[in-house]
């Protein structure tokens, strides 16, 4: 990407924001993918990790909002923390028709072992984390823009 000369071009791949924003979104889940290996994480199912051990259970909804992920996309993801004994998925008692997401003793422990994670990665990257937490900011004003851009 920064090997090209500099273009005036609007349509230039180097000038897109997009193409940037996909890039550097490959290349640093390619960095964590190693580091989650030996916890037999993938990276979304990190961040549903992630989602968990702040706070638990969650409704699938209430999941997905959090994580910003459609239902049938996290409840795949879901079944697979089940199924690796890291998560249950139970009725919730306030609302049957929702899903409670809870983690296992076994999900509970793991982390443990994913503290280890961020420190790690930062390292990997060999970046300040003061410029991490200030790229991370400023993403999160770029995603809310786009969001606000939506229509409807």
């Amino acid at each position: 990407m920064s090997g090209a000369p500099p273009t005036d071009d609007p349509l230039a791949l180097e000038q897109q924001v997009c193409f940037a924003l996909a890039v550097a979104a490959r290349t640093v889940v390619s960095v964590y993918r190693p580091v989650l290996e030996p916890l037999g994480l993938t990276h979304p199912q990190y961040l549903v990790m992630l989602a968990l051990w702040e706070q638990e259970p969650l409704s699938l909804s209430g999941l997905g909002r959090q994580l910003d992920l459609d239902v049938g996309t996290l409840s795949r993801l879901v079944k697979r923390l089940e199924a690796a004994g890291l998560v249950t998925r139970d009725r919730d008692p306030d609302d049957e028709r929702s899903l409670a997401v809870a983690l296992t003793s076994r999900g509970r422990a793991l982390r443990e072992q994913a503290l280890a994670v961020p420190g790690t990665v930062v390292e990997r990257l060999g970046m300040e984390v003061d410029e991490l937490v200030e790229l991370r900011d400023r993403l999160a004003t770029v995603i809310d823009a786009a969001k606000a851009a939506q229509p409807g």
